[in-house]
């Protein structure tokens, strides 16, 4: 049989427009198995389909087949995944690094302080909350930062 080539196509839940900055609100935080099906995405780094995500999963937790398609559809209608057809089957894979999420997921918790000095005391928990290695990594980021736009300055 002759190889059939991939059309991408994007799926949006209800017809909405792609936002320019993809905002993960609290309205769309992962429950546990969206999580599961995520990690395994990221983990494959490569377009997949529900066939082969539910039967990697399966291997831990007993799901239904469909119970895995409605997971990454709606993970679809989220805009964290996007759906490619390839010629019957329909591949997944996410629309943003792991990284990206939990960045996009910090800054919307941070957003959520409205109190005055609400994000600056929030800021603060956060850094008095994390461990020495996230905090030597905090530490040698703002270095950096400070360094580039130092550099920036004075080109």
């Amino acid at each position: 049989m002759p190889k059939r080539e991939t059309t991408p196509i994007t799926v949006l839940g209800g017809g909405a427009k792609r936002r320019p900055e993809r905002r993960f609100t609290r309205k769309k935080q992962l429950g546990d198995l969206e999580k599961l099906v995520m990690d395994y995405l990221w983990s494959v780094n490569t377009p997949t389909t529900v066939r082969e995500v539910h039967e990697a999963i399966s291997l831990h937790r007993s799901l239904a087949y469909t119970t895995v398609m409605t997971v990454m559809n709606r993970l679809a209608r989220k805009d964290l995944l996007t759906q490619h057809r390839d010629s019957r089957a329909h591949r997944f894979s996410p629309t943003q690094a792991q990284s990206e999420l939990v960045a996009n997921m910090m800054v919307d918790a941070l957003h959520e302080a409205h109190e005055p000095n609400g994000r600056s005391t929030a800021l603060m928990r956060f850094v008095g909350k994390v461990g020495v290695d996230e905090l030597a990594t905090l530490r040698r980021t703002l270095a950096e930062l400070d360094d580039a736009t130092l550099r920036g300055r004075s080109a």
